[in-house]
């Protein structure tokens, strides 16, 4: 009895606290029969400053493991230096700006930044790292440099 006490009581303050998230913006219940819900979270990218992500994800209470699925809409809200453009990878895999665990069997969410140079626009895209259904959940958003510091205008050769 005391151990289903103890159970009960740590699964309720597990729930309680996975609710109290520093980045969380917004909490949409999937239904009262559910034990789904969408957690919405901001990112500020710690090296290009001026751009926000807000991420949307399903989280299940009481589960081992969250879904796959999200959702990222990245914009422009600061100011974009060519000193902050200077600093990141600029290779094709671009790196990680975020990650966060979905569940105890390895599965993990994550931000990636990709510079396109060519086009002077940074992508993030999101995605989980374990295949689900066949394939893998990903969703991409873009942010283009046009209109920033860091926006370079094409010579006329070009």
């Amino acid at each position: 009895m005391k151990s289903k006490l103890l159970l009960a009581g740590l699964l309720a303050v597990t729930t309680a606290l996975s609710g109290c998230s520093d980045d969380e913006v917004g909490d949409v219940s999937l239904g009262m029969f559910t034990m789904k819900d969408i957690k919405i979270g901001h990112l500020k990218d710690d090296v290009v400053t001026g751009v926000t992500c807000h991420i949307a994800s399903i989280e299940a209470n009481l589960s081992l493991a969250d879904p796959s699925d999200s959702s990222i809409s990245c914009r422009q809200t600061g100011d974009i230096t060519p000193e902050m453009i200077a600093q990141i990878d600029k290779s094709k895999s671009g790196e990680v700006v975020f990650k966060k665990s979905k569940s105890i069997f390895f599965k993990t969410m994550k931000v990636r930044r990709i510079y396109d140079a060519e086009n002077q626009t940074l992508l993030y895209v999101s995605y989980t790292t374990k295949e689900t259904e066949g394939s893998f959940k990903h969703s991409l958003s873009t942010v283009p440099l046009w209109g920033t510091k860091a926006y370079r205008a094409p010579s006329p050769a070009e």
